[in-house]
């Protein structure tokens, strides 16, 4: 194998040059602020040049024992990416009718139903103006909706990525303050499964830390009254934590938020008037919630990132998909110009192929 490893060409050797930049990138981007969706983009530079690299490596040693178990793998990998795009709609429908059978029917528990139907029918679109309009008119239909798709599909793809790569925070047991992300109580007054999972979560840091350094967290339940409940939510997330053993003397409620940035703001005013100096803090909510929530922080000047509480498998896809149009809207004056410069440029491809 020595012997091999000098047998790659030098400018293999310089290529690696490549992903270590990136990565050097990303890793000082993501470690000075966790809560930027441009990191995903430097993490994909990273990640798929390091691929390329690792490919490109593999052919330069000539064993051809590790080049076939290199090209099983890939192969592998490739029909399974090319099964779930196969199967994809499908794979939304089947995900739609376990949430029907499950969730209430709101419109945000029928986001994969909306979707699926949509890559289903859209061939059919398609060829239907293709065969029903003149042809520029077609093109046009089928150029410009193309483009926004894939930059749709790019920065859903650069949000999940750093939606997954947010789930390795793991803050220090060193905490000052936890602040538990409120949600809908149930008949008015009771925790319901999710906001449970959120507080059995902060119930389990504060232990561990407890445990580790004779200090548990002070703990802010965060949550307004909504018009159908009776009692704020901050206040019944409070003495659930009580009554499953929490000190009162570690349990704060905030009861005015509505919002999620109103959370980390009027729970910001909490920590504040107690006089902690630069306060360690951390956020709780569920794992679809905690990037989103993160970037909200920033926004309201909260040096916090989050951790993440369970959430049932059937119920992600709807949520993700629901928290990716919040951050897409989030973000909608940008968004808008480069839609808008899309359409000018489909505009003047159509214009330059038929005139």
């Amino acid at each position: 194998m020595q012997d091999e490893l000098f047998n790659i060409p030098l400018v293999v050797y310089w290529g690696w040059l490549v992903p270590l930049f990136f990565g050097a990138v990303f890793f000082t981007c993501y470690a000075i602020e966790k809560r930027r969706l441009s990191n995903g983009i430097w993490f994909s530079l990273f990640f798929y040049s390091t691929m390329v690299m690792l490919a490109i490596s593999i052919i330069g040693l000539g064993n051809k024992l590790l080049f076939g178990f290199s090209l099983i793998i890939f192969i592998g990998v490739i029909l399974l990416i090319g099964l779930a795009f196969a199967l994809q709609a499908f794979l939304l429908l089947w995900n739609a009718w376990i949430v029907w059978r499950r969730e209430s029917h709101t419109l945000a528990n029928m986001l994969t139903l909306f979707l699926g139907l949509a890559i289903l029918l859209a061939p059919f679109i398609v060829r239907l103006t293709s065969l029903y309009l003149p042809v520029p008119v077609a093109t046009f239909i089928n150029l410009f909706p193309g483009m926004v798709i894939f930059y749709i599909f790019f920065w859903f793809y650069n949000y999940l990525t750093m939606l997954v790569i947010y789930q390795f925070n793991h803050p220090r047991y060193r905490q000052d303050y936890l602040i538990v992300l409120g949600a809908g109580l149930l008949n008015g007054n009771e925790v319901s499964p999710l906001l449970g999972q959120r507080i059995d979560r902060a119930l389990k840091f504060y232990r561990k830390q407890l445990r580790k350094i004779g200090q548990g967290p002070v703990i802010i339940f965060s949550g307004g009254q909504g018009g159908d409940e009776t009692v704020p939510e901050g206040v019944a997330m409070r003495q659930y934590a009580i009554d499953h053993g929490l000190p009162p003397e570690q349990a704060l409620a905030e009861d005015q938020s509505k919002t999620t940035y109103e959370n980390m703001v009027f729970s910001k005013k909490i920590i504040d008037a107690r006089g902690t100096v630069k306060p360690e803090i951390t956020f709780v909510t569920n794992g679809y919630h905690t990037f989103r929530a993160g970037m909200i922080a920033r926004k309201a000047g909260v040096p916090a990132n989050g951790i993440g509480a369970h959430t049932a498998k059937f119920f992600l896809p709807n949520a993700i998909i629901r928290e990716y149009i919040a951050v897409f809207v989030g973000n909608k004056r940008w968004h808008a110009v480069a839609i808008g410069l899309m359409f000018l440029l489909s505009l003047v491809m159509v214009w330059a192929e038929y005139h």
